[in-house]
């Protein structure tokens, strides 16, 4: 991606180093790659995809102490540039609507944090929290995923940061906590039908971040979005559980297939209205 020149967002929260210990609970927090945390982790991810989202880990973990190194410099400043490129698009998009739109604060941490719907790890993943409109990162997650995944590249990275700032623009518009109220009252399969719906939409919302962003900056660069493609089918439920166990368990899905994570970020990319993103009318086998 081409980022020279371009502004570093002022809605960074910088708690790396901060330690203490916490208790882990996921809260309403939408974790992007759940199964594949629990795999890089040593867990069992077919496990965490069958579980609902509020309740991925549980236990303590104390944190250690924190001393960047250049990489992990190079990847803040790149993230909080990213987030100033969703604040442009989505303030921009949201007028289009007659709308507002107020940021979310990115909270890079290492180790543990506490957020508002409660206690993480690194382990958790990234994750966005509504009830501080937050997205929470530890960057060592962008390390993982080309270490363990094979899933590598600047805007690969950006989609990981996209996705959870749609869940933001999810909760602004008010489609997060309709969904949420909706998953209290469902059975746990029909939850998780409800929560790949939501997944599919933060892809499609980052899809139309990178369309406009594009169109703003002239941003992408070739094999960029090879890079995101590739990424989003490897955190696919059926690749993770496939890569763990042998073999896949549709009705535990709660992110989405590879094929449907490709799919529904492509056409964000391509479309770029918000009104394409729709992944709540479609049949379920339709999405």
């Amino acid at each position: 991606m081409r980022l020279d020149g371009r502004r570093r967002s002022n809605n960074v929260q910088d708690r790396r180093g901060s330690g203490g210990k916490v208790a882990l609970g996921g809260g309403i927090g939408a974790v992007i790659v759940a199964a594949l945390i629990a795999w890089l982790s040593g867990g069992n991810p077919l496990e965490v995809l069958m579980s609902n989202s509020g309740s991925l880990l549980s236990g303590g973990q104390e944190t250690t102490e924190y001393v960047a190194d250049a990489q992990d410099r190079e990847l803040e400043e790149f993230s909080a540039k990213i987030l100033a490129g969703t604040e442009d698009v989505w303030t921009k998009e949201f007028q289009k609507m007659g709308l507002e739109y107020e940021p979310p604060t990115l909270v890079l941490f290492n180790g543990s944090v506490q957020s508002g719907c409660g206690g993480a790890t690194a382990q958790t993943g990234p994750f966005y929290c509504s009830a501080d409109n937050c997205v929470y990162i530890d960057l060592s997650f962008f390390k993982d995923m080309r270490r363990t995944l094979g899933a590598d590249g600047d805007f690969a990275y950006a989609y990981v940061i996209a996705h959870e700032v749609g869940h933001h623009v999810q909760n602004q518009l008010g489609i997060l906590g309709k969904a949420h109220q909706a998953m209290s009252r469902a059975s746990e399969a029909e939850a998780n039908k409800i929560s790949v719906r939501l997944e599919l939409q933060a892809d499609y919302f980052a899809g139309m971040w990178a369309h406009h962003d594009n169109e703003m900056f002239s941003s992408l660069e070739p094999g960029d979005i090879e890079e995101a493609l590739d990424a989003a089918q490897k955190i696919g439920d059926d690749y993770l559980q496939k890569k763990a166990r042998g073999y896949a368990v549709p009705e535990s899905f709660n992110h989405g297939t590879s094929a449907q994570r490709e799919r529904w970020l492509k056409k964000g990319l391509q479309i770029g209205t918000v009104d394409g993103g729709d992944t709540f009318s479609p049949a379920y086998n339709a999405l």
